[in-house]
């Protein structure tokens, strides 16, 4: 499985708009592409930074459907008022623990390690810090995605809402020192997002 996210740092005024015009224009065309498993949609209402992202079931589907979306792409940053940046990801793993909710809350935290540990990285994430991850209250989800090349990773683990996820914070934070420790990895950058779109048909990987 793989997924494409497109970072879009919007006019904060106009992130509404963004969100229908991906929900009404941007999601169904995607849809209808070959191999697309759905779509998602997080913001930050305070700096207007958005994260669209797209998952394929294959390397193949992704890099087929790249002409096609860059106008949807264009137009939708010309309704938000920003510019944007262009991401490419294997998904490592996705565990649910259960739906998210209307109102749930995101937590994403990017990371900088060695590429060819991924797999292995993968490994202790789903032994080490799922069953930790699924006693937290109000946790509902966690994907995990990363590029073997560049060893950028991205961790984006959902809550039930705004209270949930800010409560979690102190307990993750040791969970999140832990394992870049042990694998030697670096946190470039953590950031909370409202989930505003959440259609993505990725079955489970853990």
């Amino acid at each position: 499985m793989y997924a494409r996210s497109t970072t879009v740092h919007a006019d904060p005024q106009r992130i509404d708009d963004g969100i229908a015009h991906i929900r009404d224009e941007v999601m169904p065309a995607v849809q209808s592409m070959p191999g697309c498993m759905g779509l998602s949609m997080l913001c930050d209402r305070d700096s207007g930074r958005c994260i669209v992202t797209t998952s394929w079931d294959s390397e193949e589907s992704m890099s087929a459907s790249r002409d096609a979306v860059m106008p949807m792409r264009e137009r939708a940053t010309d309704v938000m008022g920003g510019s944007f940046e262009v991401q490419e990801w294997e998904i490592a793993l996705l565990h649910r623990a259960h739906q998210a909710p209307e109102g749930a809350c995101c937590r994403v935290t990017w990371t900088r390690g060695d590429g060819a540990r991924m797999d292995e990285a993968t490994e202790t994430f789903r032994t080490g810090l799922i069953p930790r991850l699924d006693e937290i209250p109000g946790f509902c989800s966690v994907s995990m995605m990363g590029d073997r090349q560049t060893g950028m990773g991205v961790l984006t683990a959902t809550y039930d809402d705004r209270a949930a996820l800010e409560n979690s914070a102190q307990s993750v934070r040791g969970m999140r020192e832990q394992f870049t420790q042990q694998l030697g990895s670096e946190v470039m950058d953590i950031a909370e997002f409202e989930l505003a779109i959440h259609h993505l048909r990725v079955p489970e990987m853990a």
